[in-house]
């Protein structure tokens, strides 16, 4: 299975800090952000992965990435997303680089404590579909939000709904066959004129080869100054920094 690390769209939530530098190469803790979820496709065994990035910072990640030994083992390839079009967009650029294989695509933007290589070998071994993977929000409105039946099976995915159908959101990690090209060749643009992959996802749900997995450890969506904030006190406390000890000198006006 090939990689696919979505890397596109200007990060206006995040503005001015993303006026000239991409938000998934914006620094959380002692790695950039982006560093993050490919390390969650290098453990699940994934060694072929394209990035996709807008064309304003492409040179950017061609530099960060292009001549870089911590990832050696990795074989690269860049994709450019010329205006942001939407994460299905983004997604349909690597349609060659992926071929007839499966994939696995993920938001440069998505931070993941699980472990899912398991779920990757499993779908290696699936026939057909696509797997997403939610995560229990307090407020699912923000996000996608799957609705979920009696026996289990998702019935259709909400973008942003006003009443949530469930307290679950769908993550920004997906998996899909080679399927997935004909499907996002023939969307139609949203409202904000984008190609969704909600739209995608509903496609593999109504056609019933949907699945779909619960995310158990911490999930950042590190798309606002608040989340960005959450991801860099989380990666802190990983690498055993007392976080409470520094906000305790910061009061004391050290």
């Amino acid at each position: 299975m090939k990689g696919v690390l979505i890397c596109g769209g200007k990060g206006t939530r995040l503005y001015p800090l993303t006026k000239t530098v991409n938000k998934q190469l914006m620094p959380v803790y002692n790695k950039p952000l982006v560093h993050y979820p490919l390390a969650t496709l290098i453990k699940a065994g994934i060694k072929e992965i394209m990035i996709v990035s807008g064309a304003e910072h492409a040179d950017q990640f061609l530099q960060h990435f292009g001549n870089n030994d911590e990832f050696a083992d990795i074989r690269f390839e860049f994709a450019v997303q010329k205006e942001p079009g939407g994460i299905a967009q983004a997604l349909g650029l690597a349609r060659y680089f992926v071929g007839d294989d499966k994939c696995v695509a993920i938001l440069g933007d998505n931070i993941y404590e699980d472990d899912f290589s398991k779920d990757v070998e499993a779908f290696k071994n699936q026939d057909q579909g696509a797997k997403i993977f939610i995560k229990e929000v307090p407020d699912p409105r923000r996000f996608g939000c799957p609705e979920i039946s009696h026996d289990g099976t998702i019935c259709r995915i909400i973008e942003k709904p006003e009443i949530p159908p469930s307290r679950y959101c769908v993550t920004g990690l997906y998996m899909y066959d080679n399927k997935v090209w004909d499907v996002i060749e023939h969307l139609k643009p949203s409202g904000r004129g984008e190609l969704e992959i909600t739209d995608v996802n509903n496609h593999y749900v109504y056609s019933g080869t949907m699945t779909y997995g619960e995310v158990k450890g911490a999930w950042i969506d590190a798309g606002t100054f608040d989340s960005l904030l959450k991801a860099n006190i989380w990666a802190a406390q990983k690498n055993s920094v007392n976080v409470a000890d520094i906000l305790t000198q910061l009061e004391d006006g050290l």
